[in-house]
């Protein structure tokens, strides 16, 4: 039951950075094209992709947690027993983990792009004021 617990998790967090990754995938592009203005900018989309799956399975399918269903800890005498209502736990927190995980990667990387931008900006007015004056 533990195999197919940890399968399960496994599947629906990759489905969620699957669905987390094509919905970013265009503003990804757009951000990186603008700011990185070479052909590097696709090979960082596809490593940014990349991270979305590691990010969120790393989250999503946390196995020092579902240890509990094969080890006691040591403050519990017995193993938890996988139930209908553990399941439902566990796929709820498989969910909002890989969620959770992936929000924070790419906030942080929108905020790096941000700054990136505003920088790019900047060098382009001053490079319009020299031309202009």
């Amino acid at each position: 039951m533990f195999i197919t617990l940890l399968v399960v998790t496994f599947v629906i967090s990759i489905s969620v950075c699957f669905v987390v990754a094509r919905l970013f995938r265009q503003p990804i592009e757009k951000i990186l094209d603008r700011v990185v203005k070479d052909d590097i900018s696709s090979a960082w989309v596809k490593y940014l992709t990349f991270a979305i799956y590691v990010v969120g399975v790393s989250g999503g399918v946390r196995v020092w947690d579902l240890e509990k269903y094969i080890t006691p800890r040591p403050e519990e005498t017995e193993i938890f027993i996988l139930n209908a209502d553990r399941w439902v736990l566990e796929v709820y927190r498989t969910i909002i983990g890989t969620l959770q995980s992936v929000a924070w990667m790419l906030l942080v990387f929108f905020i790096f792009a941000l700054i990136a931008y505003v920088i790019v900006k900047g060098m382009e007015m001053r490079r319009t004021a020299k031309e202009t004056g």
